[in-house]
């Protein structure tokens, strides 16, 4: 763990405050569904079909997994606050470059270019490993997860009201002036929480091995792909189903949007508090529970054909709220595998679940047209979440057999191989 001084704002002699791993952390969340509300208009503005021009989530999703595995060990080589800072300078020149292009092959290298931001993702959760145990890793990763979650909570209904008054153009400029504002708070209070730094790139490639062989890790990383691969889902559809099924604007499909992210901040608030008292596995299969059964009523008011939008996105608080106390808990088991590749773990897992998200993302909009209804979007999420908690119960199965003890008994310190 770091040596650093407890977090003291604007000192970057101490670790960072929560508040600026939440920043760093909520503006990928942002640079993902702030536009979403646009992109019917987005797709008539450069003239290509809906599902080209979903591309902008998915094709961006599957990039950032990328982008991850390159991260993590760079910031277990030179260090957290260096990537993190690199990674804004770029992300703010390309958000100006996607407000400025002309045409859609313009707009999506500026957009690929954007999706070095998730370096926020990567470093928040190394950092936070860095800085404290496993169940305590948990708690502190809820609350970054609560306050988080305003990212995705507040940016569709800005983004769409920013779109209706201005053009979609201006999501981007705002994700700019967002940009600099965070560069201003990482450079001032980021301070550096890796103390144990990686002697070269070879040993850190070397040493990858260690998590692909790892039981545990494969079980908390696809617990995690698929738990998040439900929202992703969602995104992937949800704003087609919004206008061509319900007839909303771009501003109320912003406002449904938020549906879900509050659930995953009271969630992730919850985790904040309890995950500490009541271990993670507790936390992750009640999250599990709780996503798949909160959705299922979908399947009920879809054969009822209701008409109201909240018909569909009033349950999708399930999803949010489910994710919010299992993710926390799972990227804590994740990170815990091998404590001394926190960056690497927390990329390659990153990656994977960004990836997973893509091509839920991908295959929940390739399926929904006009005659199929909102059946494929709501089986996509229901067949991810029951993929979780299977994941979810396999990953706590081989905990206590590796560790020979029960959950509930668990310890940081534990570090066996499994």
């Amino acid at each position: 763990m770091s040596e650093l001084p407890a977090p003291r704002y604007f000192d970057r002699r101490s670790a960072p405050h929560v508040t600026t791993l939440v920043l760093i952390a909520g503006i990928g969340a942002v640079s993902i569904n702030i536009f979403l509300a646009s992109l019917p208009e987005m797709a008539r503005f450069y003239d290509q079909p809906y599902a080209i021009m979903q591309f902008t989530l998915t094709g961006y999703l599957a990039l950032t997994s990328l982008v991850q595995l390159m991260l993590g060990p760079i910031s277990d080589r030179i260090g957290r606050r260096p990537v993190m800072l690199w990674a804004l300078v770029l992300f703010i020149l390309a958000s100006l470059g996607a407000a400025l292009s002309t045409s859609f092959e313009l707009f999506m290298t500026f957009r690929c270019l954007q999706s070095v931001v998730v370096a926020g993702f990567v470093i928040s959760r190394a950092s936070v490993r860095d800085m404290v145990a496993r169940e305590k890793a948990a708690s502190l990763l809820g609350y970054i997860a609560m306050g988080m979650a305003l990212a995705p909570m507040l940016a569709p209904p800005l983004g769409g009201v920013l779109a209706d008054q201005f053009g979609w153009q201006s999501n981007f400029y705002a994700m700019s002036v967002i940009g600099c504002l965070i560069l201003i708070v990482v450079y001032f209070d980021q301070g550096e929480t890796n103390q144990h730094m990686s002697a070269s790139f070879t040993e850190q490639f070397k040493a990858y091995p260690e998590l692909f062989v790892s039981r545990r890790f494969w079980g908390y990383t696809l617990t995690l792909v698929f738990a998040v691969g439900t929202f992703f889902a969602f995104l992937g559809g949800a704003p087609f189903v919004g206008e061509k099924f319900y007839g909303l604007t771009a501003s109320q499909v912003g406002l449904c949007l938020s549906i879900t992210p509050l659930g995953y901040m009271i969630g992730s608030g919850i985790s904040g508090r309890f995950a500490n008292r009541f271990g993670i596995y507790k936390m992750i299969l009640t999250g599990c529970f709780i996503s798949l059964f909160g959705m299922a009523p979908t399947l009920l008011t879809a054969w009822l054909e209701i008409q109201h939008a909240l018909g569909f996105f009033a349950f999708t608080f399930a999803i949010g709220f489910g994710n919010g106390l299992t993710v926390p808990s799972a990227s804590a088991g994740m990170l815990d595998v091998r404590p001394q590749l926190a960056g690497s773990a927390a990329g390659l897992g990153g990656a994977l679940t960004t990836l997973g998200g893509a091509a839920l993302s991908a295959l929940a909009a390739s399926l929904l047209t006009e005659e199929t209804g909102i059946y494929p979007l709501i089986f996509c999420i229901l067949a991810a979440s029951a993929a979780s908690l299977i994941m979810a119960i396999y990953t706590i199965a081989i905990e206590r057999q590796v560790r020979g003890a029960d959950a509930g008994e668990l310890t940081a310190a534990d570090n066996l191989s499994d």
